[in-house]
């Protein structure tokens, strides 16, 4: 029985996802002020794909479909899928060795948010 009180988003069977949603929000917000004033057109792209995996990440729907039993094993790879990614890019703009191409790649593949800044983390 769900009371009202966003059992949907966070319960027993969805509550794994919040640790890692929150550890690349967070994440996000310190790559946002480390790298406000980057100029650098490389690395801005890099940041700008991690905003858009964390929002990809953090989408309500996969938190949903896991509660509600469809699709369960597609939406918890979704999740892992875009956690891996934001921390992957996050490694390669720390360590500063980006791979252009996984870059290109995944530009391609989830290419949404066109106008995303990641200094909205800021």
């Amino acid at each position: 029985m769900q009371t009202g009180y966003s059992e949907v988003w966070l319960n027993g069977s969805n509550d794994y996802a919040h640790r890692h949603l929150h550890h690349i929000g967070d994440k996000m917000v310190e790559l946002a002020h480390v790298f406000h004033d980057e100029t650098d057109m490389l690395k801005l792209r890099v940041l700008n794909q991690c905003a858009r995996e964390v929002l990809l990440a953090q989408s309500s729907d996969w938190l949903f479909i896991i509660t509600n039993g469809t699709m369960v094993d597609y939406a918890k790879k979704r999740i892992k899928e875009h956690v891996g990614r934001f921390n992957r890019f996050y490694s390669e703009l720390t360590s500063g060795k980006i791979d252009i191409e996984f870059l290109e790649f995944v530009e391609k593949q989830d290419c949404v948010f066109e106008d995303i800044d990641f200094r909205i983390y800021f």
